[in-house]
């Protein structure tokens, strides 16, 4: 990844990042933060711990929204002073972050919670939360001088990486499960000019073989492995706090897949309670799908063990059976009195069915969260009133492909949306729309 010469200026570099280190969250050691952080030889992952508070005022997050200046626009530096201290001028930015709330009567009528919003990450550059993450571990990469990066990806991060490493004129290599992404993720990651490289099996096969040559090849890892991916998705807290003045929600609903997202919420919850930004603290509801859900099995045995599964649904972003983050997003269940529940595919599909239908619009693993809102506020866990607040993780152009099967499918849905073939006359037409009304 970086010669002697290389070396020496990165560590010039990173000089500034007193404050912060890097400690396995299994075994405690610690490493410096001038290299790709893979995982410690116990197996554990790094995370970044900060040793210091730092000095904050809210009121200039509030000042930055009105700034044209490139770190003030993004929705992760905004937030600066709660992240790693990256060298300015090393920093790759869209910018990215400044997702939007939602709320609809159709959604709190679906789900039976009179209070929900939505925070649609889909509204990030490359469509996906992912950008939050990488522009600080892309920006990390540069500080330390990496040659080339890459990662394993059932698509939305193999675009984010793509579009992110372009931006910082890096090489990236990007490994999928060969035959299982959705064709609008694949299309980003080949536009955006990665090395395309698919593996014979599904992600968790892709995760092994990224992670053994990110070891013996010298590529920076940009998986959420990487502790300093996990403190760019940290900002969807921030921002979502930011955006309710700081008072925080009952509930955050969100979908669990490799469980990165699960594990940031948690440690920027922790986060801002021990530095006195928040008094409250929400419960995290993570939702798997049901083909998918070995963090929901291990919460339901006591996390007594996680047992990695062989994983398929229709939700491409979360098929993933062996989550890399399960020990992080144990935590955070722990720390946040969260909950692990599971829905269906016909569940994901009928929600985001309504998603959509209400002009928001979602790719499948998000409608996870929405489904999971209806699931638990029927069994009692979410109350009626209860404020909420479910994630949506990408764009709903990100799997065409599942619009079409929903709608076009043979059997009859109630929320299908088929269009319909009529010869070219006005009571053809008359007849149509009066059926419609």
């Amino acid at each position: 990844m970086a010669g002697e010469g290389d070396r020496e200026r990165s560590s010039a570099l990173v000089a500034g990042l007193a404050g912060i280190s890097l400690r396995c969250g299994r075994c405690g050691t610690a490493i410096a933060a001038d290299r790709s952080p893979g995982r410690c030889g116990c197996g554990g992952l790094y995370e970044v711990v900060y040793t210091r508070a730092p000095a904050i005022d809210l009121r200039a997050f509030e000042r930055r929204l009105g700034s044209w200046e490139a770190l003030d626009r993004s929705g992760v530096w905004r937030y600066r002073e709660l992240l790693p201290p990256l060298p300015s001028e090393r920093i790759v930015t869209r910018p990215e972050g400044n997702t939007n709330l939602y709320s609809h009567p159709a959604l709190s009528a679906w789900t039976g919670c009179t209070n929900l919003i939505v925070k649609h990450e889909g509204e990030n550059p490359t469509g996906s939360f992912k950008d939050r993450g990488m522009t600080v571990a892309i920006s990390h990469a540069r500080a330390v001088g990496a040659r080339a990066v890459a990662c394993a990806s059932t698509g939305n991060t193999s675009a984010s990486v793509a579009a992110y490493a372009a931006l910082a004129g890096l090489p990236s290599v990007v490994f999928l499960p060969a035959g299982k992404i959705a064709a609008g993720k694949l299309g980003q990651a080949i536009a955006y000019g990665a090395r395309i490289v698919q593996v014979e099996g599904d992600f968790d096969a892709a995760m092994q073989l990224v992670e053994a040559a990110s070891s013996e090849l010298d590529l920076y890892l940009l998986n959420s492995v990487n502790p300093f991916r996990l403190e760019g998705q940290k900002t969807i807290v921030f921002e979502l706090l930011h955006q309710l003045a700081w008072e925080p929600p009952d509930w955050i609903v969100l979908p669990g897949g490799n469980l990165g997202n699960t594990a940031a919420f948690g440690a920027a919850l922790e986060q801002l309670v021990r530095w006195g930004l928040v008094a409250q603290l929400p419960r995290l509801a993570v939702i798997q799908a049901e083909g998918a859900a070995p963090f929901y099995a291990a919460y339901r045995s006591g996390f007594v063990e996680l047992r990695p599964v062989r994983a398929e649904t229709v939700a491409t972003a979360i098929r993933i059976g062996n989550p890399v983050s399960y020990e992080r997003a144990r935590r955070a269940i722990e720390f946040t009195r969260g909950v692990v529940e599971i829905v269906s595919d016909e569940e994901i599909l009928d929600a985001k069915a309504v998603v959509d239908r209400a002009g928001i619009g979602c790719e499948p693993a998000s409608a996870a969260s929405v489904a999971g809102v209806r699931k638990l506020v029927a069994q009692g866990v979410i109350r009626p009133g209860d404020r909420v607040v479910a994630v949506l993780t990408g764009h709903v152009l990100k799997d065409p492909d599942a619009i079409i099967a929903y709608h076009l499918a043979g059997e009859r849905r109630p929320l299908a949306n088929r269009p319909v073939t009529i010869p070219p006359s006005l009571a053809a037409l008359r007849e149509v729309l009066d059926d419609a009304g």
